[in-house]
């Protein structure tokens, strides 16, 4: 099971730390990652950590202002947005893959949390 949270209303130029806890999971070479849905538009992926040796991966369009990371003691992944704009809002997913970032399968989806960010 996954549940993201830490989702709410920001003004542009803010951050937000949003929290994916992990539970019922074997964790062992698995992979978390981040999505997100804007209104209209496909799933977009954003990073992914593998869970044994925290290296992090992101997609190029937007590296720089996106951080992922783990807490393996609180089974957590979190990611923190900087310099938040308009255009970032949408519904931040996280989902899980048996496998690590480089051969991930994503068959484990979580609940999004909503981020809105105004001008």
């Amino acid at each position: 099971q996954l549940q993201a949270s830490g989702g709410g209303s920001v003004q542009s130029g803010g951050s937000l730390r949003l929290s994916c806890a992990v539970s019922g999971f074997t964790f062992a070479d698995s992979a978390i990652a981040w999505f997100r849905q804007a209104p209209g538009k496909e799933h977009e992926g954003i990073s992914c950590i593998n869970w044994s040796d925290g290296k992090a991966y992101y997609v190029d369009s937007l590296k720089g202002r996106f951080t992922i990371s783990s807490d393996n003691a609180k089974n957590t992944v979190y990611l923190r947005i900087d310099s938040l704009k308009p255009e970032d809002t949408a519904v931040y997913f996280c989902a899980a893959s048996n496998t690590n970032c480089t051969y991930a399968k994503y068959h484990y989806w979580g609940r999004g949390t909503q981020v809105t960010v105004s001008s």
